[in-house]
């Protein structure tokens, strides 16, 4: 007979090998550092990106891929400087296996050549600069959004074809993705037989757009704009004020009807009819329980930069699927990433190309009141759009990156 104390050790020997095979058998946990705004002007669409990413997480009970999640999350505060500072901490300090984020474009402009450096991948899930997955691709980075033109791209031949528009103004604000998204915009216009008469160009900082709406040709067919966040409202409300609302049509980029946008807006939103890789309001079952449970988690709409998340949260799940074992490493990991193909997601497909940047639907969207709600009612599709429309990859990266001066405005009045 083994005495009591040799059996209690047994028992303990047996009880610690069994909770190590456990624990051994046990995937192993990925670090992930999200990066967004936590404070300042942009703290609200920050939030929402956090949230999006957060909310596959809910979904999957914690677990990409079954594996654990160690989520890291940092405030950019929307500056280039402290952007680099938190990718250089999440990276040497933290050391988490991949980044999610930033924000803005010129954050991730901060931090692309600190990419590769330290070999973690970047999976850009809001900031939308055409090079950086263009002129500029890097095999570390991809992006779950899209490109700044993706949507105006083909927004353009619909406003000359469909919506038969001849002679547009734009009003936009000062910054690169409004330049880029002008002027993707602009070019399928314009060679679709329309024309861009006039461009104003307010400070991103601007809060009164009197000066501005003041000089609003009064001949134009409609006025194309491109605000975020507050300036959106700020503008949309003057604009109605001024009593344009009634005498001049207008149309939008996605960002400025955005769903996050929508219940702060009233009667002066109706109407704005806008291009954009989301609608709240398609008609699928996926997006519909993706909406409703989004809606019970934050009490609010998922739009432009939750959606974002969310899809980078797929897009590194599909990623990590692929691979096996431990987690990847850095480089497995990346090359993970760029093969991604997602066949059904609440935006629809999603598959990315070679330059590590999706290829989307694109929704025409109208904004319509549903049930005393604003929402972005989809007039129509174009599915399988790149962020090269219909040009030829090596003939449209000949061409100068998007910009306020190309393309060139050849009928401003």
């Amino acid at each position: 007979m083994l005495s009591r104390k040799v059996l209690t050790l047994l028992l303990a020997g047996l009880g610690g090998a069994a909770s190590a095979l456990a624990h051994a058998a046990d995937p192993a946990p990925i670090k992930v550092g999200l990066m967004t705004v936590k404070t300042g002007v942009a703290a609200g669409i920050g939030a929402q990106m956090q949230d999006g990413f957060e909310y596959l997480l809910k979904e999957r009970g914690g677990k990409l891929a079954g594996r654990p999640v160690h989520l890291i999350v940092v405030d950019t505060a929307a500056s280039p400087v402290t952007a680099k500072a938190k990718f250089l901490q999440l990276t040497e300090r933290d050391h988490v296996d991949v980044v999610v984020g930033p924000l803005a474009t010129f954050e991730a402009i901060a931090i692309r050549d600190d990419v590769a450096r330290a070999g973690v991948p970047l999976i850009l899930s809001s900031a939308a600069a055409e090079d950086l997955t263009q002129r500029k691709a890097d095999p570390w980075m991809v992006r779950s959004s899209s490109s700044s033109a993706q949507a105006s791209q083909p927004f353009g031949v619909y406003a000359a074809r469909t919506l038969k528009y001849k002679r547009i103004a734009v009003v936009a604000e000062d910054l690169s993705f409004s330049h880029e998204t002008v002027a993707g915009f602009q070019r399928t216009f314009e060679e679709a037989g329309g024309k861009v008469v006039q461009k104003l160009w307010p400070p991103f900082n601007s809060t009164d757009f009197a000066t501005v709406i003041a000089q609003i040709k009064p001949d134009v067919d409609a006025v194309f704009i491109n605000f975020s966040g507050a300036n959106a409202t700020r503008f949309l409300k003057q604009y109605s004020d001024y009593g344009l609302k009634q005498k001049i049509p207008l149309i939008a980029g996605m960002n400025t009807v955005d769903e996050s946008l929508l219940d702060k807006m009233g009667d002066e939103a109706v109407g704005i009819v806008s291009a954009g890789w989301y609608s709240a309001a398609i008609d699928t079952g996926v997006n519909v329980r993706y909406v409703s449970g989004f809606h019970h988690a934050y009490g609010s709409t998922p739009g432009f930069y939750a959606t974002g998340g969310y899809s980078a949260g797929l897009i590194l799940e599909q990623a990590l699927k692929a691979t096996s074992g431990t987690v990847p490493s850095g480089k497995e990991l990346a090359a993970a990433l760029h093969a991604v193909k997602i066949d059904t997601s609440p935006r629809g497909p999603l598959t990315l190309d070679s330059y590590g940047n999706p290829i989307v639907s694109v929704y025409i969207r109208k904004v319509t009141r549903v049930d005393g709600k604003l929402v972005n009612t989809v007039l129509q599709s174009y599915p399988d759009v790149s962020q090269f429309w219909t040009y030829d990859p090596r003939a449209f990266l000949s061409n100068p990156v998007y910009s306020r001066d190309f393309p060139v405005s050849r009928n401003l009045e």
